[in-house]
């Protein structure tokens, strides 16, 4: 499913081409995506202008100028569930555009953008400054923002016995990581998936920080990974797949050659990827 890195992806490539245009017409052709109704979500969002594109953890954050004087500043946010994506029609576009369209937003001088979603497990909401800002404060921190230091995720560990993979999961701790980048940075950091998150030292602690950073950066800079459906803003996969040391690489050479071969294992009904040899099990869990 999309992570920190495909999000960020789709931003920026829809941030430039959106800054002042109005949603001249919404249409929905699957209402199930939206968390409000549709008559209200249509009549927040027609006639807005488009400020510009965020995002926060895994999800868009669109800012809109709004034609409500009660609260003119609107953000729709739009979480990308398992296979969800935003594409920008541009009016000279000959192609029919998604397959699966959820939410199409026509925009003035043509063109349109389209939410489409193959599994529909993603859903569009439109916020108030003041519901945004509640919404916003209960997720974790950004895990590429300044603040988020080799200390905070230290004193954010300790204070936990979750399996570490799944600490890295949960948004509430931390905004943006899915499966995939919390498979490629505990390889990286050489800890094991299931250590309990206060069993972690400090050293590992820094050593797993520097490699969250440095994959969803790479990530980022490879347009995100593409294993099915996802795609970038304009329609083209990611690349970072090919860069993947452990995730879905199951009974293959671990990629440091240290003689291992990439194991499975499946727990919190999530499958897990890593390297015996690199990665051992601590002594408690055997």
């Amino acid at each position: 499913m999309p992570e920190l890195p495909e999000a960020e992806t789709i931003r920026r490539g829809l941030a430039a081409p959106l800054r002042g245009r109005v949603v001249r017409r919404v249409r929905i052709p699957r209402p199930d995506l939206l968390t409000q109704e549709s008559d209200r979500f249509t009549s927040l969002v027609e006639g807005a202008r488009f400020l510009d594109v965020g995002r926060r953890g895994k999800n868009l954050v669109f800012e809109l100028a709004a034609v409500d004087e009660n609260d003119p500043h609107l953000r729709m946010v739009v979480n990308l569930g398992m296979s969800g994506g935003m594409t920008l029609l541009r009016a000279d576009d000959d192609s029919t555009g998604p397959s699966h369209p959820g939410v199409v937003f026509d925009l003035d001088g043509e063109g349109a953008l389209i939410y489409h979603d193959v599994r529909r497990f993603g859903r569009l909401t439109v916020f108030g400054s003041r519901a945004f800002s509640n919404w916003s404060q209960a997720l974790g921190p950004e895990p590429l923002d300044s603040s988020f230091t080799p200390s905070s995720l230290a004193d954010g560990l300790s204070g936990s016995r979750s399996p570490i993979r799944s600490w890295l999961l949960d948004q509430k701790r931390i905004a943006g990581v899915g499966n995939i980048y919390a498979n490629e940075a505990l390889f990286g950091a050489r800890i094991h998936p299931r250590t309990p998150a206060n069993r972690i030292s400090a050293d590992d602690s820094r050593g797993l920080h520097h490699a969250l950073q440095r994959i969803l950066r790479d990530a980022i800079r490879a347009r995100g990974t593409t294993l099915q459906d996802y795609r970038t803003a304009l329609g083209t996969p990611g690349s970072y797949a090919s860069d993947l040391r452990v995730y879905g690489r199951e009974g293959r050479p671990c990629a440091r050659r240290c003689g291992g071969t990439v194991e499975r294992l499946v727990f919190s009904n999530r499958s897990s990827f890593f390297c015996p040899r690199c990665q051992p099990e601590p002594s408690s869990l055997n």
